[in-house]
C-alpha cells in the first residue's frame, strides 16, 4: 500500500506541476461557466419544468467540454514516459505492474474530480442569489455528479489503455477521442428505430450517456449504468495492465 501511495503521489504531483492541468481547468470552467449562464438565461424566459441541473448537464457545451477532457488528461500517462525513457527506471524498480497502472489511473481520476469540483459552486451561487434550489431534489444533484464520476472512470480507463499502446501523445489522444466518441455516439442508433429493431433500440438507449444523464439529472437513479461503467473500467484496466506487461517483456 505504501508503494501505491508513493506512485499515486508521483502522478498527482507531476500533473499539477505541469501547465496542462491548469490550462484544462481554465478551459473547463470557461465553457461550463458559459453553459450555466446560458442555461439560466433560457430558463428565465418563462415557466418550465426543466431544472437548472437538467439544463446544465444536457447541453452541447457540456458534452463538448466533457469529451475533449479525456484525451487531454490521459494522452501523457504512458506515452510520455515511453518517449522520455522515464519508464525504464519504473520498470526496473521493485514495484508491481498492477501498482503502476492503478497509480496512474487513480492519479488521473483524482485530477478529473478536482477539475469538476469547482462546477458545483455554480449551483451554490445560484441558491445564494435566488434562494431557489437548482434541482427538484438532492438526488438529482448527487445523481448527476455520480454519473459524471462513473463515466469519467470508464473513459479515463480507455485513455489509459490507448496511452499504453503508443509512444506518441498525439496518437494516444486521437485513439482515445475516437474510441470514446464511438461509445458516446452509440445512443444515436436509437433514432434508427425502424432499422435496428426494438431490442437494439432499448439497448442503445440504456447505454447512451445522453439518456443516462437525462435520467440521473431528474433524480431517477438506475443501477444498470453504474454496473456497466464499473465492469468496463475493470476490463480496460485489465487490458492496460497486459499492454504494459507486454512492453516490459519486449524491452
Amino acid at each position: 500500500m505504501r508503494v501505491f501511495v508513493a506512485l499515486w503521489k508521483r502522478e498527482v504531483t507531476s500533473a499539477f506541476y505541469t501547465p496542462m492541468a491548469w490550462v484544462i481547468l481554465f478551459f473547463l470552467l470557461l465553457v461550463t461557466g458559459f453553459n450555466f449562464y446560458a442555461g439560466v438565461t433560457v430558463l428565465n424566459h418563462g415557466p418550465t419544468e426543466v431544472t437548472v441541473v437538467e439544463s446544465f448537464f444536457n447541453t452541447i457545451f457540456f458534452w463538448f467540454a466533457f469529451l475533449l477532457l479525456f484525451p487531454l488528461l490521459t494522452m501523457r500517462l504512458f506515452s510520455e514516459e515511453y518517449r522520455s525513457g522515464t519508464i525504464e527506471p519504473l520498470m526496473t524498480a521493485p514495484v508491481r505492474d498492477s501498482q503502476v497502472v492503478l497509480a496512474k489511473f487513480f492519479g488521473v481520476l483524482f485530477l478529473y474530480a478536482v477539475i469538476w469540483l469547482p462546477t458545483s459552486l455554480y449551483f451554490l451561487i445560484f441558491w445564494w442569489q435566488t434562494h431557489l434550489y437548482a434541482a427538484g431534489a438532492v438526488g438529482a444533484f448527487l445523481g448527476s455528479y455520480l454519473l459524471l464520476l462513473m463515466m469519467g472512470m470508464f473513459y479515463l480507463s480507455l485513455g489509459c489503455l490507448c496511452s499504453s499502446l503508443s509512444r506518441h501523445q498525439m496518437t494516444a489522444a486521437v485513439m482515445t477521442f475516437a474510441v470514446i466518441s464511438l461509445f458516446f455516439l452509440t445512443g444515436l442508433l436509437s433514432f434508427l428505430s425502424g432499422g435496428v429493431g426494438a431490442l437494439m433500440q432499448g439497448i442503445t438507449i440504456t447505454f447512451s450517456p445522453i439518456d443516462q444523464m437525462t435520467q440521473f439529472s431528474r433524480g431517477i437513479f438506475d443501477t444498470r449504468p453504474v454496473v456497466w461503467y464499473l465492469v468496463m473500467t475493470s476490463l480496460c484496466l485489465f487490458l492496460t495492465l497486459h499492454s504494459f506487461q507486454a512492453r516490459r517483456w519486449r524491452s
